[in-house]
């Protein structure tokens, strides 16, 4: 079930950015990819599949990166 709303999450953040309803930089869209690639991870840990790890690892990682690069620049901007 963590998979499957995992996926509900990345997809319905990448579906609303491609209809200009949420910013795909913004920290609503990178939430919802960072919270969605970690329950699908979550749900590999009953049958790993490596490539599927790998690839949610780095679309986690990225939305990661693009929030730290929100909190820095905010914090600079103070």
């Amino acid at each position: 079930m963590a998979g499957l709303i995992g996926v509900a999450l990345m997809l319905g953040s990448y579906a609303a950015a491609q209809v200009r309803l949420l910013d795909p930089i913004k920290p609503t869209s990178l939430l919802m990819n960072l919270i969605g690639a970690s329950l699908v991870m979550t749900s590999l840990w009953q049958k790993f599949n490596l490539a599927a790890f790998v690839m949610e690892a780095t679309w986690a990682a990225v939305a990661l990166f693009g929030l730290l690069r929100i909190v820095l620049t905010r914090r600079r901007g103070r």
